[in-house]
């Protein structure tokens, strides 16, 4: 076996497959300043790529570009061969049937050069079943991004019963320094860390609007003027511990702990053990960095004001009453 190369010295980005997550993959890597070479055998999958690079050029120098950015820097392969002995890591973004990626994963593994790691985008599946036909299942794992990528930075990396740590750690590494914030999890768990999130709020919001508690209007307004504003500046966690004080995460869960049988949420809460009063005191008092309370609290603040000035500044302007 080869020996791997350094996440940094990545320079060919291979895409698989070019639909909403595969062609938007593109994008980011364009951006990025990589090299980009694309396999899709869909007819027009090519034509529509190259439209979508022009289309979109103007949003990605707005995000701003890598040196070597160029949409000029995108290629397409002629053969799935061609395609796996020219890239140094490949993104596969195809249609969410196990069974169907399990037989390419199979095949980019009998294909690709053993050093390579291939990554998923996978939003639902498991590396540990879509990796079980390949004969070097290490260095496969997921990188499951949220759409579109060239826009949201955050992706999760977590690899499978039989992925090498070391790829994992190669894979996270390299999309951190191509402009991702990274979580590696821990294991891997169905629906990842994002989407767990995401739908428990959504199947609360299911149950509120079907058992007539409140309009669909008002629960995207409770989001979006509520906890949404501080959570696109700090995560719950750090949002909770705040309630805190200057005791932090620890006064937190002393004071407002018996709430969590209070039913709040048709969400059933674990039992706040020992363990989990100590991880969580811990595991937020890495996260902080050394910052104080209260300079977490004057960060939130600052980006508060400037955030719903920016969204009252372009709601006015293009005359969105909310």
């Amino acid at each position: 076996m080869s020996a791997r190369m350094k996440p940094q010295d990545v320079a060919t980005v291979g895409i698989l497959g070019t639909g909403v997550i595969g062609g938007a993959w593109a994008l980011h890597f364009l951006r990025m300043g990589k090299d980009v070479l694309v396999w899709d055998s869909a007819s027009g999958a090519e034509a529509r790529l190259r439209e979508k690079v022009a289309e979109k050029w103007q949003v990605l120098e707005q995000l701003g570009l890598q040196p070597g950015a160029a949409p000029s820097r995108l290629r397409f392969a002629d053969s799935l061969e061609g395609f796996c002995q020219q890239v140094d890591i490949i993104q596969e973004s195809t249609p969410e049937v196990l069974s169907d990626k399990q037989a390419l994963f199979a095949q980019l593994d009998d294909l690709t050069p053993d050093h390579v790691v291939i990554s998923s985008s996978t939003s639902g599946l498991l590396m540990s079943d879509i990796q079980k036909h390949c004969k070097n299942p290490g260095r496969t794992v997921v990188c499951h991004p949220f759409n579109p990528p060239y826009m949201i930075p955050f992706c999760e990396v977590v690899g499978g019963e039989k992925s090498d740590d070391a790829a994992v750690d190669f894979a996270a590494e390299f999309f951190r320094l191509n402009g991702k914030q990274v979580a590696r999890m821990q294991r891997e768990l169905p629906g990842f860390i994002g989407n767990r999130l995401q739908d428990a709020i959504w199947r609360e919001a299911l149950h509120m609007v079907d058992n007539g508690e409140c309009s669909v209007a008002d629960i995207d307004k409770a989001i979006s003027y509520g906890p949404g504003l501080r959570w696109a500046i700090m995560g719950p966690c750090a949002n909770m511990a705040l309630c805190g004080g200057e005791g932090g995460m620890q006064r937190m869960l002393d004071h407002f702990g018996p709430s969590l049988k209070e039913p709040w949420t048709r969400l059933v809460a674990p039992e706040l053990s020992a363990t989990l009063y100590r991880d969580m005191i811990d595991g937020f008092e890495a996260a902080k960095g050394g910052r104080s309370m209260a300079q977490l609290a004057e960060e939130l603040d600052d980006c508060l004001i400037r955030i719903q000035a920016v969204l009252r500044e372009y709601r006015e302007t293009h005359g969105i009453e909310r």
